[in-house]
């Protein structure tokens, strides 16, 4: 075996998966998938409760723009509505995309913006941790989704549409009195409320673009490893 070979034996999994597209160990997925109604369950209260924390800046949106707002506690209700989906064998690839998308995208953006572009600032220290490490929880629910989703080009396609609409809405197009993605202090100026000219506002930006970016990227990876399996 030449020494290329052995690296790309090396890089893969049991399943035939490249280990970027699946970087957890199989026995954590089993466990995930055998807990998929506690941890279903999980993120119908993340949801809740992430809606309740969005309750200000909700209040000074317009209701037409809700949707827009509250990223990460949609994000929780893709994931246990798609695990829902799969204990109960429904075939629901389009909400899979958009619940992979999401866990992926808000679980590793929240703890950048939370630890480079924020800071914890007036924020009781308790809340700060919580929301990093319960974010990043949410990337790594993100790379259970290949166990059961098959990431068909039209549900990569309308993942890709959402969330980089989102993008678009939340960080470059004033639409219905946007921007409207989450309140990052890092904008804020005293006396004055928030400024998105500031490089904050672009570092958080850049980073929603680029992870959008990554998610399509390990989608479209993870389809076409499987489609080379046959499956």
């Amino acid at each position: 075996m030449s020494t290329r070979d052995a690296a790309a034996e090396s890089s893969s999994r049991g399943d035939g998966l490249p280990w970027y597209v699946a970087p957890l160990p199989e026995r954590l997925e089993d466990l995930a998938l055998r807990l998929a109604w506690v941890i279903a369950a999980i993120n119908f209260a993340g949801t809740a409760f992430g809606f309740w924390y969005y309750r200000f800046q909700l209040a000074d949106t317009p209701l037409a723009a809700w949707v827009l707002v509250p990223d990460s506690p949609v994000a929780t209700l893709f994931i246990a509505l798609s695990l829902t989906a799969y204990k109960l064998d429904w075939d629901a690839d389009w909400l899979h995309a958009l619940a992979f998308f999401g866990c992926l995208k808000l679980g590793l953006w929240t703890p950048f913006v939370q630890l480079v572009v924020n800071g914890q600032g007036a924020l009781w220290w308790g809340m700060y941790w919580f929301l990093v490490v319960s974010h990043f929880g949410m990337a790594v629910e993100a790379f259970v989704v290949h166990r059961y989703a098959t990431f068909s080009v039209p549900a990569v396609g309308l993942a890709l549409a959402w969330y980089g609409g989102n993008d678009l809405v939340d960080y470059f197009l004033r639409v219905l009195d946007g921007p409207h993605h989450t309140v990052l202090r890092g904008e804020q100026v005293v006396g004055s409320g928030f400024d998105h000219s500031l490089y904050a506002h672009d570092l958080a930006a850049a980073c929603a673009v680029a992870l959008t970016m990554l998610a399509v990227f390990l989608a479209l990876a993870t389809r076409v490893a499987y489609l080379r399996r046959g499956d």
